[in-house]
């Protein structure tokens, strides 16, 4: 991961934090961040991948807490641009 998607990362996590119950498409987190798709998406996977975020069927991504796990099957992070 380049310096830059690392402190995307770092932004995007910081901002889960201080919101909580937030839920953002990715589309929202790139408009809000300022970031091109692809790096967007990369970030967000990583988030997802490291369980900090999971992403419901709606294509929102939300925190990850011991009872913010839906009860429905959650869907990948890899959604068509």
């Amino acid at each position: 991961m380049t310096v830059a998607a690392r402190r995307m990362l770092d932004r995007i996590r910081a901002e889960y934090l201080e919101m909580p119950g937030m839920r953002l498409t990715r589309e929202q987190v790139q408009r809000l961040c300022g970031v091109d798709a692809s790096v967007c998406q990369l970030v967000m996977d990583s988030l997802v991948a490291i369980r900090f975020l999971c992403v419901h069927p709606d294509g929102t991504y939300v925190r990850m807490t011991e009872d913010s796990v839906p009860s429905t099957r959650l869907v990948s992070s890899r959604r068509a641009s």
